[in-house]
């Protein structure tokens, strides 16, 4: 701890400008005293904020004020930073109808080129782009391919090609596309999905796409695979795993070991109930962030607590199969363009990723497709919705597939669509939540493989509850209760979001799949059906 503080110390002493220095690094001291005194409800208020003067002027005058009587804390922050604006404010008209609703919010969500703003925690990106909505300020890596499944819906097209030619400004930029475009998200990524954005806009732009894109997917994959020549069986670098028969695989990491800082108070806290040498617990935790699921019993050991957390020692089944379509999708583009000798040798890369997943993730005995621990050379005993990626990039086999089927019927189709895991934890990628990303996943998997019934029925029960709170409270939100869909979601380290980017966009791609009508539905369903 004494190391960032003097490293922090040294960057203002010299005079050394960043604009991808983080918040903590700009201010010590300040930044623990605004974080760990609880003064914004949410610790993600304090890091967003942009400075009204220099770093090192508002923490001079910081070291000068905090030991004078009466100094208050928040009205110097207020005095010093401008807040950030979460544009909660929007109101719909319900009679309108959810259609209208969702052609407003990408009005609504969507943000102009940013202008760099000196020593804020934003990176500058081009183009225009959509975020989520709420406290979700900014752009999101995964969540930004299931929000352009519904700009696709919409006609979009042009607004996808700048989303993607922002993510592809930040792999150039940085070297990988961050879990956000924040300097405290510059540790991690998130589930891989800039090839399945590529080959989105490839239905409308061509197989041009790939081609123009392939540099990226290239340095994309290239940040997946740093380290993997160097392993030996059963080591790990980075985001690398080289397994007990010398296969490689991934697994989610970032690269720091110190508490989030968009998430101080809850680490902080966290920490202090593990067994494990904080170092490696903060790389779980931010590992678990990196995946997307944050947090969920998936990560933790047989007692399902957070202090347990090993996501390191996972390699998680839906990563890999992204990862898998990553090199299909770079192996297409070089066959596009006539460089056979580099296609084999994508094709070949997933072919043995392939054989990989079917070999450690598949387990026999449950019929499903389950993460590794590398550490422990065995299978994860907790069965996810990670499965379905299995499906949806027609990994499994046929008989496969139809255990898998017939797991989400009997296990996880609840009333209101697909449950995250079947655990109720109080973690909000848990039961009872269900989340729009894993419903598509599920969907479009089921349909590659002809259980199209059962595609359709889940489809039908999320619709209809969307729809549903929909006509209720005029928000479409982040997650749902899909188990008692009289209920709201809950769990996780903030209150429910509404916006909600995938939510909108899965929601417009399937009432238009299934020709669903959501004013006759509404019509049909009596006030108290689920």
């Amino acid at each position: 701890m004494r190391r960032f503080f003097l490293l922090a110390f040294l960057f203002f002493t010299l005079g050394v400008k960043s604009q991808t220095l983080t918040p903590r690094q700009q201010y010590p001291g300040l930044f623990e005293a605004v974080q760990l005194g609880s003064i914004f409800p949410d610790n993600k208020t304090f890091v967003d904020a942009v400075p009204k003067q220099d770093p090192g002027l508002i923490m001079q005058a910081y070291l000068d004020e905090k030991n004078k009587p009466g100094f208050d804390l928040k009205t110097f922050v207020l005095a010093h930073f401008d807040m950030p604006v979460s544009h909660n404010s929007f109101q719909t008209d319900i009679e309108a109808g959810i259609r209208k609703h969702i052609d407003t919010l990408w009005q609504v969500l969507q943000r102009r080129p940013d202008e760099a703003k000196p020593n804020s925690s934003s990176l500058a990106l081009p183009n225009p782009y959509i975020v989520p909505g709420g406290r979700f300020r900014e752009i999101y890596y995964w969540d930004s391919y299931f929000t352009m499944l519904g700009l696709q819906e919409s006609h979009q097209t042009k607004v996808i090609h700048n989303m993607v030619e922002n993510f592809a400004y930040l792999i150039d930029r940085y070297g990988f596309i961050p879990n956000g475009n924040r300097s405290y998200y510059l540790t991690r990524s998130q589930p891989p999905f800039f090839a399945m954005m590529v080959n989105l806009l490839a239905k409308s732009e061509g197989e041009k796409a790939l081609i123009h894109f392939r540099p990226q997917l290239i340095k994309e994959y290239e940040y997946w695979m740093l380290g993997a020549g160097s392993l030996k069986a059963n080591q790990a670098s980075h985001r690398a795993v080289r397994m007990a028969d010398n296969e490689i695989m991934n697994r989610y990491w970032d690269e720091s070991d110190e508490p989030r800082e968009e998430s101080f108070v809850q680490d902080v806290t966290a920490g202090k109930e593990t067994k494990q040498p904080l170092p490696q617990f903060y790389h779980n935790i931010r590992a678990a962030a990196a995946s997307g699921w944050d947090f969920s019993t998936r990560w933790f050991d047989a007692s399902g607590k957070l202090p347990t957390i090993q996501t390191t020692d996972l390699v998680p089944v839906d990563l890999n199969c992204l990862l898998y379509n990553l090199e299909l999708t770079i192996a297409h583009s070089y066959q596009q363009s006539g460089n056979l000798k580099l296609s084999k040798l994508y094709l070949a890369k997933a072919a043995n990723r392939k054989k990989a997943i079917l070999k450690y993730s598949w387990n026999p005995k449950t019929g499903w497709f389950d993460d590794y621990n590398w550490q422990l050379n065995q299978i994860s005993t907790i069965p996810t919705l990670a499965a379905e990626f299995a499906l949806e990039f027609k990994i499994a086999t046929t008989e496969q597939a139809r255990l898998v089927a017939e797991g989400l019927k009997n296990n996880f189709l609840k009333p209101g669509g697909l449950v995250t895991t079947l655990n109720f934890s109080g973690q909000q990628w848990d039961a009872p939540n269900g989340w729009a990303p894993l419903q598509y996943m599920g969907i479009d998997g089921l349909e590659k493989y002809g259980y199209s019934a059962l595609a359709k029925e889940i489809a039908t029960r999320w619709l209809r509850l969307n729809i549903r709170v929909f006509k209720q409270t005029g928000k479409l939100l982040e997650k749902y209760n899909v188990v008692d869909t009289k209920l709201t979601a809950g769990g996780g380290e903030y209150p429910l979001q509404d916006g909600f980017g995938w939510t909108n966009g899965v929601l417009l791609h399937l009432m238009n799949r299934y020709h669903f009508d959501p004013a006759q539905e509404q019509k049909s369903l009596p006030e108290n059906q689920n």
